[in-house]
């Protein structure tokens, strides 16, 4: 049994640990019987603000009954809760402050190690970030996708229908009763989104990282297998810490490489590969955004759910979830990385059922090739990505006259404008929302189509901006440019009817300008200035990398086995 942290807190007999055994008596956590006993952190991001995480309050109840019966000590903690729904501008503005307080909340506190209970998009990669820096055992819980809603006799997906019907109400082919309609009948339920968002995204891929038990990331909301999943996830934290299991030795380059590979299989959120960089960035492995493109080359979609396909994420989990995907790929990963739960990939897959339903064989595939393609030309000269599963393909390939937004508010302003110069053969340009500019890097990148084509039936248009877009959404859009305009970045310098060029196939996102051109307008350019003067975001602002690096604060990664030593505190009178 490895040496646990708690007892340099806990063991003793001078003043400091009596008073720290009083501590935990007094919060109900103390042992039962002598011997160490590892004291299990259940990291709970719960909130009313947040209602994708509110599941994650039954499960926290039986995440403590699983620690107890291994032979742990519980406590219970809240962390910021991370809300795609209600917080502003974005929950990405706040999700390295999260990772923060995991860090430092174990760093502070006698814990061996912790269960993190996440469930929406930024709760996931911000607590494991932070779990990751700290190097303790950890398991995550996620709290499950919510029950699919019916509108007019027809299943819907979270987010990527309520886009297409937004759409239709914008043109008039959905009235008033029916847009009411479908607000009451999005008030399904609790959960995360149920089509392949970033929350699914994020939870299949800790459950190929080896992060989670196999089979628990796609579990639904309120399903009756939740319970004992989160039970068995407190146990086996406890086995973790005693056996010292620990998310570095778990985070290799090849679990990496794994998560990118079934990044591309699902057709998920492109914002799972920001998310991807910033962990990589904590446990000091390289993850390049070129690698995202070459390891998915040849890795067909799989699985059949909205945006990419047709189902939803209820449908990936009845067709055997993870393992069964696993199963499939078997030839397309290393199998051999290890998880939390003590086994390989490679003893998953041998357990699991052969790929049904939304699972398709490799042989017939929801869309041979990469779900997502990286771009680099003089318009992204650091990269940027598109979700070509999930775009137009004949848009993939396309050269138009540029129309710009500059910011948010302008792009909301103008778009619907009935005398917006503007064809269908345009590239929509949003300008100034990057981890900078807005500051957080919104999902504002799928910018609507103008009010005066879509009444005409046009349905995508080529986009780019250095914004993200939400993993349920879709169409032809050229995402994350980097680097961003408010540093400068060459989207900074594009004008209303420069021609821009994107070709998915060769991997060029380009601005047809002259660079004695851009030279004279960068002369002319000059930042706009922030009213954050003080506070998270201008910290933020000061510290936050660009989307290849993860848009991590600079001083939160890990390059060096130096920066990636954990310094414990001083134990003593506080």
């Amino acid at each position: 049994m490895s040496p646990l942290r708690s007892g340099r807190w806990l063991d003793g007999d001078d003043e400091i640990a009596v008073l720290h055994r009083v501590a935990m008596a007094s919060a109900g956590a103390a042992a039962s019987s002598p011997g160490p006993h590892p004291v299990i952190g259940i990291a709970n991001s719960a909130s009313d603000l947040n209602p994708c995480n509110l599941p994650l309050r039954e499960l926290a109840e039986s995440v403590r009954r699983g620690v107890g019966a291994e032979g742990g000590i519980a406590v219970e903690f809240p962390t910021i809760s991370l809300g795609e729904d209600l917080m502003k501008p974005s929950a990405m503005l706040y999700r390295n402050l999260l990772a923060m307080e995991i860090e430092e909340t174990i760093r502070a506190y006698p814990l061996d190690g912790v269960v993190i209970l996440a469930n929406c998009d930024k709760t996931v990669p911000g607590a494991l970030m932070g779990a990751a820096s700290a190097d303790v055992p950890t398991v995550l819980v996620t709290g499950g996708a919510r029950a699919p809603a019916t509108f007019r006799g027809r299943r819907i997906g979270t987010g990527t229908d309520l886009w297409r019907l937004w759409d239709a109400r914008r043109t008039g082919d959905l009235d008033d009763q029916a847009w009411h309609e479908l607000e009451q009948c999005l008030a399904c339920g609790l959960g995360a989104c149920n089509t392949m968002g970033t929350a699914s995204t994020m939870a299949i891929l800790a459950e190929v990282l080896g992060l989670m038990l196999p089979g628990a990331s796609t579990i639904p909301s309120g399903d009756p297998r939740a319970g004992p999943a989160a039970f068995e996830a407190g146990r086996r934290a406890v086995a973790a810490a005693q056996e010292g299991i620990r998310p570095t030795e778990i985070l290799s380059s090849a679990a990496f490489a794994n998560a990118t590979r079934v990044l591309h299989a699902i057709g998920g959120s492109t914002n799972a590969v920001i998310h991807l960089a910033a962990l990589a960035g904590r446990v000091g492995i390289p993850y390049l955004l070129d690698d995202v493109g070459r390891l998915g080359r040849d890795i067909p979609v799989l699985v059949d759910v909205e945006p990419s396909g047709t189902g939803l994420v209820q449908d990936f989990d009845a067709a055997g979830g993870v393992p069964a995907l696993l199963r499939e790929m078997t030839g397309l990963l290393d199998l051999e990385t290890r998880t939390v739960a003590g086994v390989t990939l490679a003893d998953i897959a041998a357990a699991a059922p052969a790929a049904t339903g939304a699972i398709r064989p490799l042989a017939r595939p929801v869309r041979p090739g990469g779900a997502l393609t990286v771009l680099r030309g003089s318009l992204a000269p650091d990269g940027a990505i598109v979700k070509t599963s999930a775009a137009t393909p004949g848009l993939l390939r396309h050269r138009g006259p540029a129309l710009v937004f500059r910011g948010y508010q302008d792009m909301r302003d103008r778009v619907d404008d009935p005398d917006l110069e503007v064809t269908a053969e345009t590239v929509l340009v949003l300008a100034g929302c990057g981890p900078v500019g807005a500051p957080g890097m919104p999902e504002w990148g799928m910018i609507p189509i103008p009010a005066r084509l879509a009444s005409v039936g046009v349905r995508d248009m080529v986009r780019v901006t250095d914004a993200r877009m939400s993993g349920t959404g879709f169409g032809t859009v050229a995402l994350h440019v980097a680097p961003e305009a408010a540093i400068g970045g060459p989207l900074a310098l594009v004008h209303d009817g420069d021609m821009v060029t994107i070709d998915a196939e060769t991997g060029r996102l380009d601005l047809e300008v002259t660079a004695e051109e851009l030279a004279r307008r960068r002369a002319l350019w000059s930042p706009t200035a922030s009213p954050h003067l003080r506070g998270w975001p201008a910290l933020y602002r000061r510290h936050v990398l660009q989307a290849p690096q993860g848009c991590d604060l600079d001083f939160l990664q890990a390059p060096t086995p130096e920066h990636r030593r954990f310094i414990e505190p001083v134990i003593g009178r506080s």
